[in-house]
C-alpha cells in the first residue's frame, strides 16, 4: 500500500505483506509475513503453519505490502473469509486485488 503525501515510508524491517500461495493439492493459503521469500521457504520445509505442511510444492500467487502488521491482519482475515471463487477472481486482476486492499484499510482506519 502506498503511504499519504508526505508521509514516511516504513523501514523495510517493518513491512508486512499479505501473501496467497496455492498448494499442490489446489488448495489456497493466506498468510502474513515480512519476508515473503523466507516464509515460503520455511512452509516448504515443513516450519510454516500446519495447514501448509505436505501440501507442498506450494505456488506463489500473490503478494501486497501493508504499511502495517494491523493492516496485513485486517487484509488477511478479509481475504481468508471469501470463498475460494471470489479469491481466485480477486487474484486474476491486479487492479482489482488492489481495490479490496484499499477497501479493507479504509474500514480499519
Amino acid at each position: 500500500m502506498t503511504s499519504p503525501r508526505g508521509a514516511r515510508a516504513a523501514p523495510a524491517a517493518a513491512r508486512w505483506f499479505v501473501y496467497v500461495v496455492r498448494c499442490a493439492d489446489e488448495t489456497l493459503y493466506v498468510g502474513i509475513a515480512r519476508d515473503v521469500a523466507a516464509r515460503l521457504a520455511a512452509h516448504e520445509a515443513g516450519r510454516g503453519a500446519r495447514y501448509t505442511r505436505g501440501r507442498g510444492p506450494l505456488r506463489l500467487l500473490a503478494t501486497r505490502r501493508c504499511a502495517s502488521q494491523g493492516d496485513a491482519l485486517r487484509l488477511e482475515l478479509a481475504l481468508k473469509a471469501l470463498p475460494r471463487a471470489d479469491k481466485l477472481r480477486l487474484l486474476a486482476s491486479p487492479s482489482g486485488f488492489a481495490r479490496f486492499a484499499r477497501a479493507i484499510r479504509s474500514r480499519g482506519e
